[in-house]
């Protein structure tokens, strides 16, 4: 049931234009972001270093949450008109995997988003003439932010689910990311969602921001997917089955 719930929702987003978003919107903070490390090279002088720096500073902060939350409301809009959500609850597929197919649709599309991040990293790399390629530790630093993403992407799926609007839970990830991008210059950025993802990435530092406290980011990621996951499942058992 779990596999047929996700090839549904694979269907529902190959039949949708919503690709298109993710593929030309990473487009603007990487030229964002190149374009303040070509006007600050007399501060920014650790190459590829700094241009990752300015990129994932407007990508991390300001992009990818409204991104996926678009994606999310997406998922959820057909369920959300009229009584169509009822007609799915009904059907014999077990609540958790209504879920969690969703979920793991955004994880694709959460993973597929940071490696197109990282080539449009490349790419303007090479574009301003930065020598050879970037260090090993900015596609780790990549990989880290899917986790921190996940957590977006869960909390953001559980919003549009409970919030029977299109743009309100977008509107939420926008407050959510200027929010977190606060919270995360403060010692407490890996205990708040919208903070983990910028954390991960190293948004706009060039030393490890999780030097000392790997394992506090990962807990906390885990912590969140587990408890969000668990809080929607439970929404979905105790309030629209009865409704």
């Amino acid at each position: 049931m779990f596999l047929a719930c996700i090839k549904s929702e694979r269907l529902k987003l190959k039949h949708s234009n919503i690709w298109i978003a993710f593929v030309l919107l990473p487009v603007i903070p990487a030229v964002m972001g190149t374009k303040n490390y070509l006007n600050n090279l007399y501060i920014l002088q650790s190459e590829w270093s700094s241009l990752w720096t300015q990129e994932t500073l407007f990508y991390s902060n300001f992009f990818f949450a409204p991104l996926i939350a678009v994606c999310c409301s997406y998922l959820w809009r057909m369920e959300n008109q009229n009584k169509n959500r009822h007609l799915l609850l009904t059907m014999p597929v077990p609540l958790r995997d209504i879920f969690l197919g969703k979920f793991a649709s955004i994880v694709k599309i959460t993973i597929a988003v940071q490696l197109w991040i990282y080539g449009l990293y490349i790419i303007s790399g090479k574009l301003v003439s930065l020598p050879g390629f970037p260090p090993a530790q900015t596609f780790f630093y990549t990989l880290r932010g899917v986790l921190g993403g996940m957590v977006i992407a869960a909390l953001q799926l559980t919003l549009s689910m409970i919030i029977r609007s299109f743009a309100v839970p977008i509107v939420i990830a926008i407050i959510g990311s200027i929010t977190g991008l606060l919270a995360s210059n403060s010692p407490y950025g890996a205990y708040y969602p919208y903070s983990l993802m910028m954390l991960g990435m190293n948004a706009n530092k060039t030393e490890d921001m999780l030097s000392g406290s790997a394992n506090i980011f990962l807990a906390s990621s885990l912590f969140y997917l587990t408890l969000i996951c668990l809080i929607a499942v439970l929404i979905l058992k105790r309030q629209d089955v009865h409704a």
